[in-house]
């Protein structure tokens, strides 16, 4: 776990709160001592340094107090309930009872221990202590609502991250049963007929195993086994389809290095086939382009659709979770194109790596 999200006990209290959101607060109250102290330096010199601490730290504490009053008292339980009146009713008393205490020990330091301001105007007081509580007041309450809004906007995130992830996890624990079946009943046909092709093919499908059980359970991998793993699923469908199919991938450039997140290239292809390839008996035809450079990879697949196009069947991770994923992991970084004509379906990912 983040050190700044370690959850940390309130004094005196049953509640916790993060490292990140003590450290924010904390900054927050030293700066707001820090001006007291610089506003109240004076009396350091006309009333000594007891007042002058004593006036600092009474006027500090009591606006943490009414501060954390609000916040997590008034706040939660009449403002974001509706209960407006009540919310302002309750705030107002305690700005007063605010004022009360520090009214009068600023009547005591201003009337008594300073003897050139006596005469000090109580208007003048009651005005800056009410305005003054209210302008820190006004202060915290966006900070806690700015904190609680980043900190939902993290919690969703993480949540839609961990949701999608399990349903990656569970179409990857599927390994798409319907590609399966039809890749064994070809190997067991080629196996009778004692194939060349049977090995290649026994590699090929082991290899795509051993990449969707181990490597696809990183955050990330390296481009190159991410387009094996491609180059392998279509070599089996290639043969599952026979020669009445025509499929193709153009590979221009090659893995520098980058890595990308597990199983972000198959959707196109695997959408493609069951679309297209996989429901026509001939004439069929796949045609993919993947560009690779430095900065970005560039992936188009284009194939014809059947005559009699139906609803496709469901099943393998889809573009609509594919989107959502890029949206996660890539965002402002991807570009995901579809264009469906009346005998051709197209679609085109580009992906941006971080610099």
């Amino acid at each position: 776990m983040d050190f700044l999200d370690r959850r940390l006990k309130i004094p005196l209290t049953n509640r916790t709160t993060t490292v990140k959101y003590a450290l924010v607060h904390t900054a927050y109250w030293v700066l707001i001592t820090g001006f007291f102290l610089y506003e109240k330096r004076y009396l350091l010199y006309k009333a000594g340094l007891p007042y002058f601490a004593a006036c600092v730290i009474i006027r500090v504490v009591l606006l943490i107090a009414i501060a954390y009053l609000n916040i997590h008292y008034f706040l939660p339980r009449y403002l974001l309930t509706g209960r407006y009146w009540r919310y302002f009713s309750l705030v107002i008393l305690s700005i007063l009872g605010y004022l009360f205490v520090q009214t009068v020990y600023d009547f005591v330091i201003y009337g008594f221990i300073i003897a050139p301001t006596r005469n000090r105007d109580w208007v003048e007081t009651l005005s800056y202590n009410f305005f003054s509580t209210l302008w820190y007041l006004g202060l915290m309450v966006p900070l806690k609502l700015s904190i609680d809004w980043y900190e939902q906007q993290r919690t969703l995130q993480k949540i839609a991250v961990e949701k999608l992830q399990a349903e990656v996890n569970f179409l990857r624990s599927q390994v798409n049963p319907h590609f399966l079946f039809n890749i064994l009943n070809n190997l067991y046909a080629l196996t009778l007929k004692k194939s060349d092709l049977a090995p290649d093919m026994v590699l090929k499908l082991s290899e795509m195993m051993e990449y969707m059980l181990y490597d696809s359970d990183d955050a990330k991998v390296p481009l190159e086994k991410e387009i094996g793993y491609l180059q392998n699923y279509i070599e089996l469908e290639k043969i599952r389809c026979g020669d009445q199919s025509d499929i193709a991938l153009k590979i221009n450039g090659k893995p520098n290095g980058q890595e990308i997140a597990p199983l972000l290239l198959l959707p196109l292809v695997e959408n493609a086939f069951k679309h297209g390839v996989g429901r026509q008996s001939e004439n069929s035809w796949l045609h993919g382009t993947l560009t690779l450079n430095s900065t970005a990879i560039e992936m188009t697949v284009e194939n014809n659709k059947p005559a009699s196009a139906t609803e496709a069947p469901k099943g393998g991770i889809g573009l609509t979770n594919l989107r959502k994923r890029l949206e996660l992991l890539y965002p402002g970084r991807y570009s995901l194109q579809t264009e469906e004509r009346s005998d051709t379906y197209r679609a085109a990912l580009s992906i941006q790596f971080a610099d």
